[in-house]
């Protein structure tokens, strides 16, 4: 599997040691990578914008303008569920992690050994965890399994997002929700995405999901989905 790579950190210097360090660590492993660096905060958003498929993090918690922290809470709040390690030069940083659902924290200068315990980390974590999203609700950052999310739906600004757990009602519209999603979910109308995992029954003008919950499906839809619930499962 291929793993793509980011690392930031405003000392130019330290940014590409552990680029070496971790191109070295997939040279020696079963998977590869494609590592980046970037300077500051901002350089990395501007590129996040055009290629948001990264899976790794390694942010410099001090850097100037936006630092790792406040970076990672935008990327959580964005919906990036990749895996984080802070690098940082001081300890005093390290409980403001699990706001964030950081990996690890590492102390510059970093060994080669911990560096390379935490990727190695990283990457089984990747190869194992099933897939989520990351939602900001209530002044919390919480972690959503998308085989937890039984449907989603949207109403004026907002959208309230049903798991077999109980609900989570979020400020944001449908169309960017639905791009933090795998093709598990189908947007049956303008209004609802749905799991196909948790449908049970589908007819012309509607789906019935987990405790006969019956939701809209546009017209035109019906051959779409059926093939879509087929494929899935």
């Amino acid at each position: 599997m291929k793993f793509n790579i980011a690392i930031c950190d405003d000392e130019i210097s330290v940014a590409f040691s552990l680029k070496n360090q971790v191109e070295q660590f997939f040279i020696e492993s079963e998977h590869t990578a494609e590592v980046f660096t970037f300077s500051s905060a901002e350089a990395f958003l501007f590129d996040y914008e055009e290629n948001s498929a990264y899976d790794i993090l390694l942010l410099d918690v001090e850097m100037k303008n936006m630092d790792g922290i406040q970076l990672a809470k935008k990327l959580r709040n964005d919906g990036f569920n990749g895996e984080i390690i802070f690098i940082t030069s001081h300890f005093e940083f390290c409980g403001e992690g699990y706001e964030v659902d950081a990996l690890h924290y590492l102390i510059k200068t970093v060994s080669k050994n911990k560096l390379n315990e935490v990727i190695e980390k990283a990457v089984e974590k990747l190869l194992i965890e099933p897939p989520s999203v990351i939602i900001n609700c209530d002044g919390e950052t919480v972690k959503l399994y998308e085989r937890d999310i039984i449907y989603v739906e949207a109403y004026l600004h907002y959208v309230t997002i049903y798991t077999v757990n109980g609900e989570h009602r979020v400020k944001e519209n449908i169309s960017s929700f639905e791009k933090k999603l795998t093709d598990v979910f189908y947007k049956t109308h303008r209004s609802y995405l749905v799991s196909l995992k948790y449908i049970t029954r589908i007819s012309r003008n509607s789906v019935t999901v987990k405790n006969n919950k019956e939701l809209p499906l546009a017209r035109g839809k019906y051959d779409d989905i059926n093939r879509a619930f087929i494929e899935i499962n």
